[in-house]
């Protein structure tokens, strides 16, 4: 019935939709195979993409020719950058997307994508043929041969969702959960564990009192996510601000008897970085409030989000307490939340390239994994579907480096060190963040997008044009010199130091919180000349500027890491042969078979005691 693919992707959800589109737009034919085609792309916790460090991550996929700004830009209705008060290195893009909307997007892309197929089923489990993948078995009887296998289960894997005392199958609210796989995979040797995330309430937005919430409006002048011409946002829907109190809490902590949570009823971990409304009053007892965000879920509906109110308790716990908070003394509930706990496999089980250890060309992508959140999940999946599509060519693999993009560290963590936690990614993660900044994705990655037929012509243009714009303007920058008079004016009302005497542009402009915008009225000439460059174009040459010592040490790092990098080590070393590492090294070293010493010395229990051991014995 089916012909044989080079690429079948297990589960639709932002891992898989990044992996059919990347292996599809490589050459690959690709069977996306859903369990519900109603739901491909389905926002399933907040309507939101991106944020700290998740910001950059959306514009690196974008840089790579995935779809996740494109649908992102296209969908907003409320866009913010964070951590405007912050340096460049920490802005992080976020908008509030139209939940409808975005998977419609989404669908509509993947329908326009030639090369990629559907078919509405669930997968019970793999074909394997001495240890290579050769397709999937699905719950209608039927086989689909393919050369290569990405799993993008999300939370779906033997799901349990759980309210209150109830609990009952389910990989999403009214979704089955999916059964078989975990079976299979632990039958031919892969380790599996638990993990739990949440959701919280949607209540009506017409029964809530906005009057008497903070409102948190869009940018004045909304950016995007994506380098290509999406629409800029004209009109925006606000989110408000709203606190749990000591009063909403005695009333939580009522239902607590009845919590999964707290009943042992859940075994696996739960996110630390996004807890649950129970969890948070547990643990930060000493806090009288937190905040809860009120987010709209699009632009023709009254359904809202309550952010940061994620719960498992009972239903009329739930709803006494929220009608406890300021602006939700009337509120309606749509649904109530609910706790989801589902497997994961290890990710240490997995290459660099997502491609498992123990089964060839069969790969792994987003919640199965151990992480959390859309983004995490939708650069995986890129990652996964390309390298599905060149394994099948028998082609070099491609990676992305931890000095290349927050992709390659958030790949490199997972592989190195695992999680028995939910991942979720942060810029403290990346030791690298002045390098990997959201303004620069492009620069950074496009290219190399362009050669694995990711990027068009235009997108490649478009980023040579950029890198000479902001070469053009800085070197304008060195060789124009201002005098006291022209900007003391600027810098005393940005409270910085005047000028005593005349000095170049670039050392204006390296100051902080003094910008070429700021600058430019008082200076018609550098205004005549810049008029023709676009604003971002701008924008990355005054960055790069303030920026200049830090990324030469940066780069000096990777200098140094690379060297590392380059020391290859054997996958059939015996690291029992060397009894001067320690025994947790030994363990960890023979488990995760390190590629290079660079790789051996972010896993975590290697030491740098047993990195030196190493060295001296490959005579380094």
């Amino acid at each position: 019935m089916f012909k044989e693919y080079d690429v079948i992707v297990v589960g639709a959800g932002h891992a898989g939709c990044e992996a059919a589109a990347a292996a599809a737009n490589m050459g690959s034919s690709v069977m996306l195979v859903t369990m519900n085609m109603q739901t491909i792309a389905q926002m399933s916790c907040n309507p939101a993409m991106g944020g700290v460090a998740k910001g950059q991550i959306v514009r690196e996929i974008d840089a790579m020719g995935g779809y996740s700004g494109i649908v992102t830009d296209t969908t907003t209705v409320q866009f913010r950058m964070l951590n405007r008060s912050k340096g460049p290195a920490m802005w992080s893009p976020r908008a509030q997307s139209d939940r409808l909307l975005f998977a419609k997007k989404w669908r509509d892309m993947l329908e326009q994508t030639p090369n990629v197929d559907f078919w509405q089923d669930m997968v019970t489990g793999l074909i394997v043929k001495n240890g290579v993948v050769k397709g999937v078995r699905t719950g209608m009887g039927l086989e689909i041969p393919g050369k290569s296998v990405v799993l993008t289960n999300g939370t779906f894997l033997n799901g349990i969702i759980h309210v209150g005392q109830k609990q009952f199958g389910g990989g999403r609210v009214g979704e089955r959960a999916a059964t078989g796989i975990t079976e299979q995979l632990i039958e031919l040797g892969f380790e599996s564990g638990r993990m739990k995330t949440g959701t919280p309430p949607r209540v009506d937005g017409r029964s809530l009192d906005y009057t008497v919430m903070e409102e948190q409006p869009g940018d004045e002048n909304p950016g995007k996510f994506s380098y290509t011409d999406t629409p800029l946002l004209t009109t925006q829907r606000s989110c408000y601000v709203t606190y749990t109190s000591d009063v909403v809490h005695q009333e939580l902590r009522k239902g607590f008897d009845d919590s999964p949570m707290f009943s042992g009823r859940i075994k696996g971990p739960g996110p630390r970085y996004c807890p649950s409304i129970e969890d948070k009053i547990d643990r930060f007892a000493d806090k009288d409030r937190h905040q809860i965000f009120v987010e709209p879920e699009g632009w023709d509906t009254v359904e809202v989000y309550v952010n940061g109110f994620s719960t498992s308790l009972p239903e009329d716990v739930q709803l006494k307490a929220l009608r406890k908070m300021v602006g939700f003394e009337q509120v309606k509930m749509f649904r109530p939340g609910y706790a989801i706990e589902y497997d994961y496999f290890p990710p240490v089980q997995l290459h660099h390239t997502l491609e498992t250890k123990l089964v060839k060309n069969l790969y792994f992508a987003g919640q199965i994994n151990g992480t959390t959140g859309y983004e995490e999940a939708a650069c995986q999946g890129l990652m996964a579907g390309i390298n599905a599509h060149l394994a099948v060519r028998d082609e070099a693999p491609f990676t992305i480096s931890r000095s290349e993009g927050y992709i390659g560290v958030l790949i490199d963590d997972l592989i190195n060190k695992g999680t028995e936690e939910p991942y979720r990614m942060f810029t403290s993660r990346a030791e690298f963040r002045v390098l990997l900044r959201q303004d620069n994705a492009d620069l950074r990655l496009t290219e190399k997008a362009f050669h694995l037929g990711l990027a068009s012509q235009q997108r490649m243009d478009a980023v040579i044009e950029k890198k000479a714009h902001t070469a053009a303007i800085i070197r304008l920058l060195e060789e124009m010199s201002v005098s006291p008079d022209q900007v003391n004016g600027v810098l005393e009302a940005q409270s910085s130091a005047p000028l005593k005497q005349k000095m170049k542009l670039a050392g204006v402009v390296s100051r902080p919180h003094i910008s070429i915008v700021d600058l430019m009225p008082a200076l018609p000439a550098l205004q005549e000349q810049l008029q023709h460059y676009p604003k971002d174009h701008i924008e990355q040459a005054e960055i790069q500027i303030k920026y200049e010592g830090y990324v030469t040490k940066e780069l000096e790092m990777v200098e140094k890491m690379k060297r590392l990098e380059d020391i290859a080590l054997l996958e059939s070393f015996n690291y029992h042969q060397l009894p001067s590492l320690s025994s947790e090294a030994r363990e960890k070293l023979s488990k995760i078979k390190p590629k290079t010493l660079g790789q051996a010395t972010r896993i975590s229990g290697v030491s740098p005691a047993d990195i030196s051991v190493l060295m001296v014995y490959m005579g380094r």
